[in-house]
């Protein structure tokens, strides 16, 4: 059934579909030799190999969603149950502005996200071919 998405996206979309990544869970058919073999043909690439290696991106939006909640949704700050669906969703907004443009991430050298990316564009500046935007 995995094969048969991939051909549907190749169908649908061509031949090639040179730098797509498709992203999955760390399942069996996901991280299968076939599959792999397949994504090749047709010059996609899996957003995992094997559990846990630097092309796990689901390991990357659990760990956001984790925090996430651990920050907002459940934080110490929360003394009260949400009232509402909007009350989340506004909570949400300001929450994500605040990871991206505050938020002192380790990975980024104790830097937020906007900061590292301005940082990281302004030392490519000079060399347009050298910076890969997905």
């Amino acid at each position: 059934m995995v094969l048969d998405a991939v051909e549907m996206a190749r169908w649908s979309r061509g031949t090639r579909l040179d730098g797509l990544r498709c992203h999955s869970d760390a399942g069996s058919q996901f991280t299968s030799v076939r599959y792999g073999e397949r994504l090749a043909e047709i010059g996609a690439v899996p957003s995992i190999g094997s559990v846990g290696d630097s092309y796990d991106i689901n390991a990357l939006a659990e760990t956001v969603n984790g925090y996430y909640k651990a920050e907002l949704i459940r934080g110490p700050a929360r003394q009260q149950p949400w009232k509402t669906v909007e009350d989340v969703e506004l909570a949400t907004l300001g929450w994500v502005h605040w990871h991206n443009t505050s938020r002192l991430h380790g990975y980024l050298n104790d830097r937020p996200p906007v900061e590292f990316e301005q940082a990281f564009y302004a030392a490519h500046r000079d060399d347009p071919q050298s910076v890969e935007i997905p």
